[in-house]
């Protein structure tokens, strides 16, 4: 378990390469009120956005609404969620081949979390260019 742990992590930047690949996954994009947001809170807070939203949305074992939890918009968490293919657990298989129809494990979570704020933190970078 813990060496698919260490491959998830060493993974994030080619994943992310491979999210950007897909028509859908990279049309998503943070607009000025989502920087806004994001500077006004600061990556803690933002970062504590997401723990929370991926504890509370994508870590049960049974989601009722599975494939429909996460918005289109209304808070950077929900874009870097599409973008990174984080937003159920039907994408969380297909692109990160994390099992459906069981609890994510807290390395699991933690992995997640990483990948949208390294999406984030890319966002923030390629709007300051």
């Amino acid at each position: 378990m813990f060496k698919e742990v260490i491959n998830m992590y060493s993974n994030i930047d080619y994943k992310l390469y491979c999210l950007s690949k897909s028509k859908f996954r990279a049309s998503f994009r943070l607009k000025d009120k989502d920087f806004k947001y994001i500077e006004n809170k600061g990556l803690e807070i933002i970062e504590k956005h997401a723990r929370d939203f991926i504890r509370i949305r994508l870590a049960p074992k049974y989601i009722p609404n599975d494939g429909k939890q996460t918005p289109m918009h209304g808070h950077p968490i929900f874009i870097a969620q599409h973008a990174t293919a984080t937003c159920c657990r039907g994408c969380l298989y297909k692109w990160h081949h994390i099992e459906q129809n069981k609890e994510l494990t807290k390395e699991e979570q933690d992995y997640i979390v990483k990948i949208i704020m390294t999406w984030i933190k890319k966002e923030i970078q390629n709007n300051l260019q």
